[in-house]
This record gives structure tokens, sequence and C-alpha cells, in this order.
């Protein structure tokens, strides 16, 4: 058994070829997996899972970094699918989450919406739509940088704010494996900021940047461009340089 399989999520909207990386963590009592898609993308990821010879019908949790649609679009249906599933938020973003806060996403998109060019006003309405129709889920575990589990050879939090203030990062001591939801992104073969147009705070973003250099990583997951292992303590600086 594998305790990290990153899934290859591939999927077209109409703009070329995407791909996002789910990753699942599992052990002899638990299965976790961490981010699940845009809405109505279950059965994509149940079948990226089972290519890589994962039973998904024995998953136990899903930790949500954040609350963009890209990352908790899936998981009503995952709830109502396996209800049993535990799911896992920091305490910053578990009201987001929950839909007792309205999503900072959205708001952007709001705010945003009157200094759009004309020939991009009647996109703008379409993505608050969409924003607006991700169904939210009850936070049944919330948490809180360094908080540790000990499933799947130990889970740190690293709260890694910035491209939203309750973003977090899991990091996987034992392997020296870093996944990052969207406080990093692999672009052109680069480690970067992941979207610095929807990075809420970039000051934060680079000072979580800094942040991790504090450990051990050899292998960062990124959502958005799967794995990167080329010396990344010099790839981190390299990203507070350039923004």
């Amino acid at each position: 058994m594998d305790n990290i399989v990153v899934l290859n999520v591939d999927f077209n909207f109409g703009y070329g070829e995407s791909t996002i990386y789910p990753v699942i963590l599992q052990d002899e009592n638990e299965m976790i997996l961490v981010d699940c898609g845009y809405a109505d993308f279950l059965l994509m990821i149940e079948e990226a899972a089972c290519k890589k010879h994962v039973d998904f019908s024995k998953l136990t949790k899903v930790i949500v970094t954040h609350h963009d649609y890209d990352h908790m679009g899936s998981l009503a249906a995952i709830k109502q699918k396996y209800p049993h599933v535990q799911i896992i938020a920091s305490a910053k973003d578990a009201p987001y989450v929950a839909g007792r806060l309205k999503s900072l996403r959205l708001q952007q998109a709001e705010q945003t919406q009157s200094i759009l060019p004309p020939e991009e006003q009647e996109a703008g309405k379409a993505f608050q739509n969409i924003l607006k129709s991700i169904e939210n889920v009850e936070v049944d575990i919330t948490v809180k940088d360094e908080d540790y589990f000990p499933w799947c050879g130990g889970i740190e939090i690293v709260e890694t704010p910035g491209h939203m203030p309750g973003h977090i990062s899991i990091y996987l001591k034992k392997f020296k494996v870093l996944i990052s939801g969207d406080a990093l992104a692999i672009e052109n073969g680069n480690l970067e900021i992941a979207a610095p147009q929807f990075t809420l705070d970039m000051a934060e973003a680079k000072e979580s940047v800094l942040k991790l250099l504090n450990y051990d990583i050899q292998k960062i997951i990124c959502y958005h461009g799967g794995e990167y292992q080329d010396n990344i303590p010099a790839a981190l600086r390299n990203i507070e340089n350039i923004f």
C-alpha cells in the first residue's frame, strides 16, 4: 500500500486540457483525500483513484485546504454518497466551507465586477453564479497551525495564509512531503505562488513561502502542477525574489 497517492484528474472546460492533483493518504485505518475538485467531479476522482488501484469506498476523511470552488466543489457529493466521511478544514476557513460566511472568492468577484471591461461583464456574472451554486458542508474537525495527527504516518497542519486567510498545507514529516494546496503551484516547470490574481494577500503569501523553509521538504505536491522535487529551498527563496 502506498501511503501517498497523487491523483491525476484531467478535464476540459472548453479552454484546453487541464489537470488537478488531489492527494490520497492512506494506512490500515484511514484513507484521507486532500481537496476534491470542482462540482460534479466525484466520479472523475473515483475513476482517477481506481486507476491508481485505490478503493475509494474506504474513504474516511476529506481535508479541505481552503474553500475555493475547485477545492471543495464536490465536497457535498462526497458527503452525500459517503456520509460517514469526516470533513476537516482550518478553524478560520470552516465558516466559509459550511456557508455561515459568504465565500471570500465570491466577495472578490462581486467587488471587481464593476471594473471589468464590457466584454468581460457576462463572464464575470457567470463566474459569480458558479460560486453561488457550490453546496456548503458542515466541518467535522477544525484544525490550526502545528496541529498533529497520527494518521497515515503522521500529518502536521501548516497554516499558509495569503491565497486565502484560512489556507492550510499538509506536512508529512515521515516522508518529507508537503501538500501545498494553492500556497504554491508549478508553472512551466517552476515553483510559484498560485494564481496571483486570486491571492487575496500577497504579502501574507510570501510570508507563508518563507515559513516553509523551516520544514525539511524533499517533495511538494501542488494541486495545480503536480509534484516538484528540484532544490526546494532555492525554489522557495526564488519566489520571494520574484514577487
